[in-house]
């Protein structure tokens, strides 16, 4: 497993916080840890989808993300 965690744009509340929830599961291969506003924390796996696809996701729900550079 590969941790990562991702800043996310545009999450305001807790219909916010669902919607990216629902994005993230869509994800074949990473496991979801937390969601918060601002910040997810999900653990991909090895070999499993690349962080590019999981902004992608997040991008068609309408929540535009990074990878977070923050340690």
């Amino acid at each position: 497993m590969r941790h990562l965690t991702l800043e996310v744009d545009g999450m305001s509340c807790g219909h916010c916080i669902k919607a990216v929830h629902r994005a993230l599961e869509r994800v074949t291969g990473l496991i979801v840890r937390s969601v918060a506003l601002g910040t997810v924390e999900i653990d991909l796996e090895v070999p499993g989808p690349a962080p590019d696809s999981v902004i992608t996701a997040l991008a068609e729900a309408g929540y535009p993300a990074r990878v977070s550079t923050t340690p």
